[in-house]
């Protein structure tokens, strides 16, 4: 089966004071690299697509939806492809941060500090999501709507490297992943960006 593994497209910023996660809508241009992204995907010379899958993050379905209306299809959201941030108060997209940042400082402090102090258990989870959606759409082709981490990892399993942080996605990159209920996993393509490249700042 093929994975067409899309990063949602670029977030407002949020804070929030009320215990929850921060869970941000998509900027305007956020909207128009969703829509662009549809256009692509559902085109003539795409690949035919048969499900959509998201994460549960605001970010990721809204940037799924343009697609998902233009093919009828009704996205299944799967918590396992929620970004290692789910539980962070304060979303502020990269572009917006410096090196002052305190969610700069941390990081570069400590990479992990990213996964929640728990990388393990973020990998799991998100191989386990991927193996989910390999194991339920034989011979389908799925596109998967989630998060920059999420994709690192992904990336990383397949690739057999150390560092989920050695290849990075854009916004609306696209990874094109051939996957086997074997386990086998080829990658085609990573962190393709043509059809939003006058879209990324």
């Amino acid at each position: 089966m093929e994975l067409l593994v899309i990063r949602h497209a670029r977030p407002e910023a949020e804070s929030r004071t009320d215990g929850e996660g921060a869970d941000p809508p998509l900027s305007e241009l956020g909207r128009r690299q969703a829509q662009v992204t549809a256009d692509l995907l559902a085109g003539d010379g795409g690949v035919p697509i048969d499900h959509i899958a998201t994460s549960t993050m605001r970010r990721a379905i809204e940037t799924a939806t343009p697609l998902a209306r233009l093919l009828g299809l009704d996205p299944e959201h799967l918590a396992g492809l929620e970004e290692s941030d789910r539980h962070r108060s304060e979303y502020v997209p990269a572009e917006e941060m410096d090196e002052n940042h305190a969610i700069v400082r941390e990081f570069l402090e400590d990479r992990e500090s990213v996964f929640g102090g728990d990388y393990p258990a973020f990998r799991r989870r998100v191989t386990a999501a991927f193996d989910g959606i390999v194991e339920r759409n034989r011979g389908r082709t799925v596109a998967v709507y989630c998060h920059g981490m999420v994709m690192g990892v992904f990336l990383q399993t397949i690739l057999g490297h150390d560092d989920p942080f050695q290849i990075l996605h854009d916004y609306c990159g696209i990874l094109r992943v051939t996957a086997s209920s074997s386990g086998i996993r080829t990658v085609r393509c990573v962190n393709e960006t043509a059809h939003v490249r006058h879209l990324l700042v």
